[in-house]
């Protein structure tokens, strides 16, 4: 049943790009036109558009009221609320939302629904009788991550950094601010809400405050015994308990309000289980979903006796549970999942097949080939062949953030728990091969060693912790080891290879929320035969990160976030020249060559590696990187290279000459 669904779901999205609602910019005809055998190439710089790079639905929550589901977006331009009518089994409406990169919090009062965005930082109000959408607030935190009413309507945010909670009264439109749950910590990621209290769940090191909503008094409601946890990272309450999932060992804690000495913890049970991503108390139960297995749990509310209920689509987040006339309703990124606890059946219901607006998102990586080029996103990458024009989406369970081809598979790193997968052409799913564990989040960087047959991925910690790592997989016999740490409180970024050494470029950030302890990031080489670092050095000063490493001859180089280039003698071991080429981002960087290209999202440089000098190419592309971090993809014929204008995958020609 599960690989069904699975292939069904994969089908519904290879069909998106298809059924674009007209708003989409335009695409070009269904391949590009072939060039004669004698025509010159193109002139170095010459863009072609391809279409959206990544289409996709990504939704970050909803809430029921009146028998509709209202699910919001994120990623899109603009995000939406849809309107799922339960009975209908349609989406029957879109209501816009102007600002934000993304809908994470929703909550019902009454029969309004507010909604909170992220980057930045709105509170909208649907008058869902109305059928109308007001913005009524702003606040200037990054995140809005999390939204709670109370019983006389008052809307409770929780966001970040640092992690606050700010209270909405819909009678005066004031916004009053609780200040931080718990000094220090930058992560409100859970509110909830009762006629006294507002609790907020916090991370990266967990607590569970119980705010007063009158005189914002204050008490941690977690048992101390649970003090080392790392997330309250969802939470649900009821008149008599708190139940709130806790980070990283996939425990849930139920609590009495009366007596929170009172309390039993549930550990999920699907094997390599980390994080309890959503929570609902309904009747005698707690319902809650786990990741990355996606897997769907109840357990008793008096006893905690635990409940497996199935898993509606293998490795999918759920980010909401809800309640509706009997049966619950979990929410993930494009569909809903319907159990019926009289019959404990599942149903799975996309919901871009039922109408809910597919959209050109804010890609996170890019790749080329030589025949296809992969645009990861949210739940998967879209796959172009430029030559048919034809494009199809690879459904991952998380976001691929890099990507690399060796003969004939790409490898992709997908965010979370820094998995590795591989895909080979005309494949409809791709195989996972391993996952980091140790802590590990974020893949950085991938990169292949001929000598050890080794493909070598830099990963970035998990929320709250230290020490990146550095993942080796072997082609030949399909074995990895994870070395961890690498560089000492910092996260390995970036990663170039030959002979048997990696190269290494250092980010100062370790997990998200833990504050860097050092200033500068390193450059250091590794011995993938000894498994040894051989040396490291600051290569710029004060430079936080090196976001991309390329070898040339005799030379390594690198470039920063902020845009500067610097040419490192390997014999010598030693800085040589450094560039400023974009004062505004850095990227990928990919030597050619005596040449070398980058880009900032706006322009693409070209660096003349002789005189360590710098022109744009190509300008006006305005990419709308995912988190604005600009990717550059070189194909494998050298000339061309593949990134973003606006939102429209494009290829930029090259000569790869001075």
């Amino acid at each position: 049943m599960i690989a069904r669904r699975r292939f069904l779901q994969a089908a519904a999205a290879s069909t998106v790009a298809a059924t674009l609602p007209a708003t989409l910019p335009a695409t070009l005809p269904a391949a590009l036109p072939a060039a004669p055998a004698h025509a010159a190439p193109a002139p170095e710089g010459t863009l072609t558009e391809l279409g959206p790079a990544s289409v996709a639905s990504p939704l970050g929550n909803a809430e029921i009221v009146g028998g509709v589901l209202y699910a919001g977006s994120r990623g899109l331009s603009p995000n939406v609320v849809g309107a799922y009518d339960l009975t209908q089994d349609s989406v029957t409406t879109h209501f816009d939302i102007p600002t934000g990169i993304g809908v994470w919090a929703m909550c019902a009062a009454g029969t309004d629904v507010y909604v909170g965005t992220h980057s930045r930082s709105d509170l909208y109000k649907l008058d869902t009788v109305a059928a109308t959408l007001t913005k009524v607030a702003s606040v200037p935190d990054q995140f809005i991550w999390t939204l709670a009413a109370s019983p006389d309507g008052k809307v409770y945010m929780g966001t970040s950094e640092p992690g606050k909670v700010k209270e909405y009264d819909p009678a005066t439109g004031a916004v009053r601010d609780l200040d931080e749950a718990v000094p220090g910590e930058p992560y409100v990621r859970a509110v909830q809400a009762d006629d006294r209290y507002v609790y907020a769940g916090v991370g990266a090191n967990a607590h569970l405050i119980a705010i007063d909503r009158a005189t914002g008094e204050r008490r941690d409601l977690l048992p101390p015994e649970l003090a080392d946890r790392d997330w309250v990272s969802s939470m649900h309450i009821s008149g008599t308990h708190i139940a709130g999932g806790m980070n990283s060992l996939a425990e849930l804690i139920i609590l009495s309000k009366t007596d929170p000495s009172d309390y039993k913890v549930v550990k999920a049970t699907a094997p390599g289980e980390k994080y309890i991503v959503s929570v609902l108390i309904h009747g005698d139960h707690v319902y809650f979903a786990g990741r990355p297995s996606g897997t769907f749990y109840r357990c008793r509310l008096d006893t905690g006796e635990l409940e497996v209920l199935g898993v509606p689509y293998f490795e999918a987040a759920t980010h909401r549970i809800l309640a509706h006339e009997g049966k619950i309703y979990g929410v993930q990124d494009n569909a809903v999942f319907v159990y019926d606890p009289a019959t404990g059946a599942i149903d799975y219901r996309n919901l871009v097949q039922r109408g809910f607006r597919a959209a050109a998102e804010q890609p996170m990586s890019v790749h080329s080939d030589g025949e296809r080029v992969y645009v990861g996103g949210k739940s998967g990458a879209d796959i172009h062949e430029p030559a048919t024009g034809e494009v199809t989406r690879l459904a991952i369970p998380g976001e691929p953030k890099t990507m690399l081809t060796l003969g004939g598979t790409t490898y992709l790193g997908v965010y979370t728990q820094a998995a590795l997968y591989a895909h080979r052409p005309g494949e409809a799913e791709a195989e996972l091969l391993l996952r980091a564990g140790n802590q590990q989040d974020r893949p950085r960087d991938l990169a292949y060693d001929a000598r050890t047959g080794l493909i070598v991925m830099p990963s970035q910690p998990e929320p709250g912790h230290m020490n990146g790592a550095l993942t080796l997989y072997s082609r030949r016999t399909g074995r990895f080891t994870v070395q961890r740490p690498i560089i000492e409180r910092q996260t390995v970024y970036s990663v170039a290879t030959r002979h048997g050494t990696a190269y290494l470029g250092t980010l100062i950030q370790e997990g998200l929320g833990l504050p860097p302890v050092t200033t500068t990031a390193r450059l250091a080489a590794y011995d993938l035969v000894r498994r040894k670092l051989l040396w490291e050095l600051e290569p710029l000063p004060g430079a936080r990160s090196i976001i991309s490493l390329s070898l040339g001859a005799l030379h390594l180089y690198g470039i920063s976030s902020t845009g500067e280039v610097f040419e490192f003698d390997l014999l010598r071991k030693k800085v040589t020249r450094t560039l400023t080429v974009s004062t505004h981002r850095g990227s990928d960087l990919h030597v050619v060559g005596r040449v070398a290209y980058c880009t900032d999202g706006d322009k693409v440089y070209k660096i003349d590696l002789v005189t360590f000098t710098a022109e744009p190419i190509a300008e006006g592309l305005a990419g709308e990187w995912f988190g604005g971090e600009p990717k550059l993809a070189l194909d494998p014929s050298r000339k061309a290279l593949f990134g973003l204008k606006g939102r429209n995958l494009v290829r930029i020609a090259i000569s790869g000459r001075r």
